[in-house]
């Protein structure tokens, strides 16, 4: 059963305590962790999980032996984003880790993804225009618990919410170019 809660202001610290863990186990593989999801906007209810995205300059050995180090492990069969059907470049640019967190932490979805790849940029302008838009995170959570009533298999729940999430972006990345927006610095 998928279930959404009410907004838990306590999400941010505990986000932040997660980091500094990525943080030190990482180093300065990781340029930057960010606080990503229905979680990381104030007032939206969501899954009761913290959706964390670590920006590195590759995908390699090295990032998964340091996710190791920290206790976090690969989900396997989980190495790309949902691809829009607006974007025209490489397959690539959707290509990442998944982690899993360490036994006894509490759920968590450990993206890592390359700076300055379009699933890297996405998350952040998808969180900073639902922050921006309150309205329009309103209706994304009368979807979420709509769907969660009414679906109760992850796999179908995520895959008929990305279509609206699209939608959303659509709007976002028109916001994106009247604004000039820019990821903010790192939550981290």
């Amino acid at each position: 059963m998928i279930e959404i809660v009410p907004y838990n202001p306590g999400w941010p610290d505990e986000f932040r305590q997660l980091a500094g863990v990525l943080r030190q186990g990482l180093g300065g593989l990781a340029l930057r962790i960010d606080h990503i999801g229905s979680t990381s906007v104030p007032g939206l209810p969501a899954k009761d999980v913290i959706d964390i995205q670590v920006t590195v300059a590759a995908l390699n050995d090295r990032i998964v032996a340091a996710m190791n180090r920290v206790s976090y492990t690969i989900r396997v069969g989980y190495d790309r984003d949902h691809h829009p059907p607006h974007f025209t470049g490489p397959d690539q640019e959707w290509a990442k880790l998944l982690f899993k967190p360490p036994e006894g932490q509490r759920r968590t979805n450990t993206h890592v993804r390359v700076q300055g790849r379009a699933n890297q940029r996405f998350p952040l302008l998808f969180r900073d225009y639902l922050r921006a838009h309150p309205p329009s995170a309103e209706a994304y959570a009368e979807l979420k618990r709509r769907l969660a009533q009414n679906l109760a298999d992850l796999d179908r729940y995520t895959d008929t919410k990305d279509p609206v999430v699209d939608l959303i972006m659509f709007a976002a990345e028109e916001w994106a170019a009247a604004t000039q927006w820019k990821p903010g610095p790192s939550d981290s």
